[in-house]
């Protein structure tokens, strides 16, 4: 099998269970201290491997005082984008996120077509329009057929908070494209996330939000710190190695199969149900990102 379909079903699969352990995260931290333990955590392990494998990469920074300004600014985007990102599901659940990942997709490919080249080759063909669109209605018709309720008195809140997440997450893409064209993928995930850690640690002792944790049972606090690893190796450096590699607007077709692999997950170990319309629509999702992946790869080989 292709090295870049394995790549792509990995990724799937291991943000379909990122989701659910967001939301179970969100709910027993405050969002402050949550990001600090994850970044942190996630941060720390990264540098860790940079220091012991990627050492050129290093000196690449540190001799190139552009590539240092461009990673703190995208550390300060990745902050915001999280803070608001976790509280809108705090506030709604893991299937909101999912479907305003959906929703942010025309955006986030539009701006990635109008600033760089090679992405606006991309969504020329109207096949790959026709598949972009059969993907999102596909999805939408999947996330909105799953019985469970979206109402309630916070959801107006936390469809705020994701709304923002995902107008600087388009943004932020662009910056880490730009980024990843002199620095691996593993380099910039490590300086974000430990940037961004560092500034939620700073802002969590100021506020005295930090005291939370003396309250929290150890076990609770050590599943966060896994959680922030899981989260940075699938969320941020499989997803900066996927934008580098395979470029914005390809990322956001794969990020509509997410819900698909959450569904699934939730499926196999909590007995959760399935109707047929979600499969009628997550059979119309994989048609339409096979038309639009495989015109984006014909496109890329020309």
């Amino acid at each position: 099998m292709n090295a870049r379909i394995i790549l792509a079903i990995t990724y799937i699969l291991l943000m379909g269970l990122g989701f659910p352990i967001m939301r179970y995260m969100s709910i027993h931290f405050e969002t402050i201290n949550n990001n600090a333990v994850r970044f942190l955590s996630g941060g720390l392990v990264f540098v860790f491997i940079c220091i012991l494998r990627f050492r050129n990469e290093i000196r690449k920074i540190i001799i190139n005082p552009k590539i240092i300004s461009w990673l703190i600014i995208l550390g300060f985007f990745m902050t915001l984008n999280m803070f608001f990102f976790i509280n809108g599901i705090k506030y709604t659940s893991a299937l909101a996120g999912s479907i305003f990942g959906i929703i942010a997709m025309p955006l986030a490919v539009s701006m990635a077509a109008i600033f760089y080249k090679d992405e606006r080759e991309k969504v020329k063909s109207w096949w790959f329009v026709l598949g972009a669109i059969l993907s999102i209605l596909g999805s939408l018709i999947f996330v909105f057929n799953n019985g469970s309720s979206l109402d309630g008195n916070d959801f107006i809140k936390g469809s705020l908070f994701l709304s923002i997440a995902i107008l600087i997450q388009s943004v932020q893409n662009l910056i880490v494209k730009k980024v990843s064209k002199n620095l691996h993928a593993i380099v910039i995930s490590a300086s974000t996330a430990t940037l961004s850690g560092l500034i939620y640690l700073i802002i969590s002792i100021e506020t005295n939000t930090i005291l939370e944790l003396n309250s929290v049972p150890s076990s609770l606090l050590i599943g966060l710190s896994l959680a922030g690893i899981y989260g940075m190796l699938t969320g941020m450096l499989m997803a900066f190695y996927i934008v580098q590699k395979e470029g914005v607007v390809t990322f956001n077709i794969i990020q509509l199969l997410i819900p698909l692999s959450t569904a699934f997950i939730g499926y196999i170990t909590l007995g959760e149900t399935i109707t047929l319309l979600q499969v009628f629509g997550a059979i119309i999702v994989i048609i339409g990102c096979t038309i639009s992946l495989k015109k984006s790869t014909l496109n890329r080989r020309e």
